[in-house]
């Protein structure tokens, strides 16, 4: 389906059974089926564009902010002197666009598929467009396990923004990956990953809370975000650190390590920094 050839008025997202959300549509942009899933990007009154893949929401114009920045800040800040900052994942280059707001950050992105970039550049182009043509930005078409397991580079700061753990995605969630990170990460290095709703994904806490234990990192929690578009809640995204003074830090430290910096943030603050690791106690209940 072409742009601007159907104009359908809802879009129902049936991601949990029994649970169902429903998306005003305004217009389809750009529709195809592709060799492995049916995309669609279409025009919401409330989220403005939506990428949905197999009828699952991946990212919204309106709320990505969220998610980005959380993913980006939060450990970037926590270590303090990232430099060196892998972003594997995130083709949409949101994650790229935060990172570049570090003047000191030399980013790389790892992304399996080289047609993401270039269809977020073409129908997404306000969330990464200029970050993936940014000069200090380095793209690496590769597997992203492979490159870990291979690369003998190393990062401050790994950043995993992948879809759930189904289907190709499935492997970026295993131990052996996490303990690849670990080998990879300088001495005060910190890993972060998406994982999901805990409201209605709790047994990816659980799992990823075993996994990244046993993977040898000294300091291992989560940390939340609410991203509307995401229904369920809070979404739980993973802390692994070599060095637990990454995460301990007061809103005082974290004003001035931001001193002078021009983040231009909608969602993260100094205070957030520190309360977002205080998590409910039904996610807390999950972490055993």
């Amino acid at each position: 389906m072409s742009e601007d050839t159907a104009r359908p008025e809802r879009f129902e997202e049936t991601l949990y059974p029994g649970w169902r959300q429903v998306f005003a549509v305004d217009r389809i942009v750009h529709r195809e089926r592709t060799e492995h899933q049916d995309l669609v990007i279409f025009e919401s009154p409330v989220f403005g564009r939506v990428l949905a893949l197999d009828g699952i929401v991946q990212i919204t114009e309106g709320d990505e902010y969220m998610y980005q920045e959380m993913m980006v800040h939060v450990p970037v800040i926590g270590h303090g002197d990232a430099r060196r900052v892998c972003i594997v994942g995130g083709g949409d280059g949101g994650c790229l666009r935060e990172a570049l707001k570090h003047p000191q950050v030399e980013p790389t992105l790892v992304e399996i598929d080289a047609g993401v970039v270039e269809f977020s550049k073409r129908w997404l182009p306000s969330i990464g467009k200029a970050a993936l043509e940014d000069p200090r930005s380095r793209l690496v078409i590769a597997d992203g396990v492979d490159f870990m397991r291979t690369t003998d580079e190393t990062f401050d700061v790994i950043i995993i923004d992948s879809t759930d753990p189904q289907g190709p995605g499935a492997v970026l969630f295993t131990q052996e990956f996490y303990a690849a990170c670990h080998a990879r990460l300088t001495e005060r290095g910190v890993l972060v990953t998406q994982n999901g709703v805990p409201f209605t994904q709790g047994a990816e806490v659980t799992t990823s809370w075993h996994r990244l234990r046993g993977a040898g990192f000294a300091d291992v929690a989560f940390y939340g975000v609410p991203v509307p578009s995401y229904v369920g809640g809070f979404m739980a995204l993973g802390w692994a650190s070599k060095d637990p003074a990454t995460r301990d830090l007061s809103a005082e430290t974290v004003t001035d390590r931001v001193a002078g910096l021009d983040l231009h943030t909608r969602y993260w603050t100094p205070e957030i920094q520190r309360a977002c690791f205080a998590l409910p106690q039904y996610i807390k209940d999950l972490m055993r």
